[in-house]
């Protein structure tokens, strides 16, 4: 009887959310494949799981054009190194997850010497010229999708790609516990509480943070004993939010700034009030109303209205998801205090707006809420054969 060899698999993921994703895959695959080894880029959370890293994911973790330009050599360097390790090691597949600007580029190298690869997370062709979803499809062989309006766009350029559900959906309760993330917080359980994130860079919390806090402050004129919390990233955010509180017209005893804990203060917020990104959808996952608020340079929004780079009208998830606008969305010009303490009041004032909004967050959680790791994994196995479960 031929002896089989134990398959091969190789991960490279670039931060701190790819590494909890890339561990989750990796305890599947292990389900389905006792005996595989598991290698390549990976953080704690991978090693914990059973990962051989070559490369620590902090090394890919670089943000910014400038940062990434003093990086450039680095990068390349051990992407060289990467590429061919792997090409020695001869993966039967290699996942890349998400770091779409590192991990493409490996993909379509592997992919060009006979080495099946998937890309397991989409970039947002839904948003951003959908033509990129050809060009990925020449790095991957598949692509793994968050989200359920991603799949028929690649299709339509001949991209195979499955949705297999958001993690996200998977660890949040379908019924968060509101009176105990106020107890953890410290607030009164029957006060109004507006849970404020300008966003978690701080070029955000330069665009968002003054205007945000001053819609705050018109909130709290017209809600008697509102308490407002806002959670910080790091220290350099909450630094950046200390030197606004000065002028924010609220007074101190009302206002509460956290270190991290987003999720807990949405949780225990009536209405939350942020920046547009990922944010919006733990926001639905939260069940909570929302307002969601943007804006970028000037020079940027003329540049990406003028050449038509933007596709959809709508920008927070919620709305992505639900095809409709379940949440306002303030925008650019439109991102004032005015408009924006407006909209934060009328989900205050009406309670059966908000009863009608959780049961359709509760509707788009159930669909998103899929076991995405088992069901990456299911999408990889079908690469490697059957395997065992």
């Amino acid at each position: 009887m031929p002896i089989i060899a134990p398959k091969r698999i190789a991960l490279c993921a670039g931060e701190a959310s790819g590494d909890l994703l890339g561990a989750g895959l990796i305890a599947e695959l292990r389900k389905r494949f006792p005996d595989a080894q598991f290698a390549g880029v990976g953080g704690d959370a991978m090693r914990a799981a059973g990962l051989d890293a070559w490369f620590d994911a902090q090394e890919l973790a670089v943000m910014g054009l400038a940062e990434v330009l003093s990086h450039l050599p680095r990068l390349l360097k051990l992407r060289r190194n990467l590429r061919e390790r792997l090409l020695t090691w001869k993966p039967d597949v290699f996942v890349g997850i998400d770091a779409p600007d590192f991990n493409l580029g490996v993909e379509r190298w592997l992919k060009a010497r006979g080495i099946r690869t998937v890309h397991y997370v989409s970039p947002s062709v839904w948003a951003w010229r959908e033509k990129r979803a050809e060009k990925i499809g020449l790095s991957a062989s598949r692509v793994l999708c968050l989200f359920p309006m991603e799949p028929p766009i690649y299709a339509r350029h001949g991209v195979d790609a499955r949705f297999v559900g958001h993690p996200l959906a998977d660890e949040m309760p379908l019924d968060p516990d509101r009176a105990q993330a106020r107890a953890r917080l410290g607030l009164v359980q029957d006060a109004p509480v507006l849970a404020l994130l300008p966003g978690s860079r701080l070029g955000e919390i330069g665009r968002l943070g003054a205007p945000f806090l001053a819609a705050a402050a018109r909130v709290a004129a017209q809600l008697p004993g509102l308490r407002v919390v806002v959670p910080a990233a790091n220290a350099a955010c909450r630094a950046a939010i200390e030197r606004l509180l000065p002028d924010a017209g609220i007074a101190a005893p009302d206002i509460q700034l956290i270190d991290g804990n987003a999720r807990t203060a949405m949780i225990a917020a009536d209405v939350v009030l942020l920046a547009s990104g990922t944010a919006t959808l733990e926001a639905m996952l939260a069940k909570r109303p929302m307002v969601v608020g943007y804006r970028i340079a000037p020079l940027t929004y003329s540049i990406v209205k003028g050449f038509g780079m933007l596709k959809v009208d709508r920008y927070a998830l919620p709305n992505v998801l639900a095809g409709a606008d379940l949440a306002p969305e303030l925008m650019q010009h439109d991102c004032t205090p005015e408009k924006l303490s407006d909209a934060v009041l009328a989900w205050f004032r009406n309670p059966h707006a908000v009863e009608s909004l959780q049961a359709r967050y509760r509707e788009l959680h159930l669909a998103l809420r899929q076991d995405a790791s088992a069901r990456a994994a299911d999408a990889i196995s079908e690469f490697l054969g059957t395997g065992t479960r």
